[in-house]
């Protein structure tokens, strides 16, 4: 194993939508993934999200600490959930490490990726890669001597799969790396250096919101307690990275 990692109960539970869009249709998103996506509960903030945005979600999890996609991929619940409800889309977290490094994103993440990926399709839901973050101080141990180098390896590792598969990025860590030159006042790590604190959870929320609404997350009331202000400022960096260019991420 890459990392000695905090376990997390695995949940297949859903949050419950708490709003309704003019359409009455239920926007529905699994996601696949470790940590990174269970602390906070990105999932349950995507959802306040998109309901001050007037968009009826319903959102499911599998997550445990530390796993790969390789992992998820071994694991009987995944196929299981796949098949429990006809999701739209299905968000793909790999473990934080293994997309910066080469040898581990060829042996492990890109062969669990295409799988992945297919079984997604073959159930009907479309599949997206929720590219992370660099460690705030890299990893030495591993070759990544700080939080530039690591975050260049994992946004080359994630797009490569991407253009491969030919499916969507919702590049959370370019968004991260914006804020953090543009803003460096707003810290998005816990003090582990690794996992989001609410800000990175809410900054992550409102990429998801601008990749699957395709709609800028700026001026949604829903700011998951965070000060208006960086809610704000995260809204609009968001809504810059992924909207400028779709065609680098391969919104459809």
């Amino acid at each position: 194993m890459l990392l000695v990692a905090i376990l997390v109960a695995l949940s297949g539970c859903a949050h419950e939508p708490t709003c309704t869009d003019n359409s009455g249709v239920s926007t529905r998103v699994l996601f696949i993934g470790n940590s990174y996506t269970s602390v906070n509960d990105l999932p349950g903030v995507f959802t306040q999200l998109a309901c001050s945005g007037q968009h009826l979600v319903e959102t499911g999890s599998l997550v445990q600490g530390g796993w790969t996609l390789a992992d998820h991929v071994n694991d009987t619940n995944t196929q299981t959930e796949l098949e429990a409800k006809q999701w739209d889309y299905v968000v793909l977290q790999e473990q934080s490490i293994v997309p910066a490094l080469e040898q581990t994103r060829t042996q492990y993440m890109y062969p669990a990726a295409r799988t992945l990926v297919k079984m997604i399709q073959d159930n009907g839901a479309e599949p997206v890669f929720f590219m992370t973050w660099g460690h705030r101080d890299g990893v030495p141990e591993y070759g990544l001597k700080d939080y530039e180098s690591m975050q260049s390896g994992i946004l080359f590792g994630y797009l490569t799969i991407a253009n491969e598969l030919g499916v969507t990025v919702a590049p959370v860590g370019s968004t991260w790396k914006q804020i953090l030159e543009e803003y460096p006042e707003i810290n998005l790590w816990q003090d582990d250096g690794s996992h989001p604190n609410e800000n990175g959870t809410y900054l992550a929320a409102c990429v998801f919101y601008a990749v699957i609404f395709q709609e800028s997350p700026e001026g949604l009331t829903y700011t998951a307690q965070i000060p208006a202000e960086t809610a704000q400022t995260l809204q609009s960096i968001a809504a810059s990275v992924v909207l400028a260019d779709p065609a680098e991420w391969n919104l459809q």
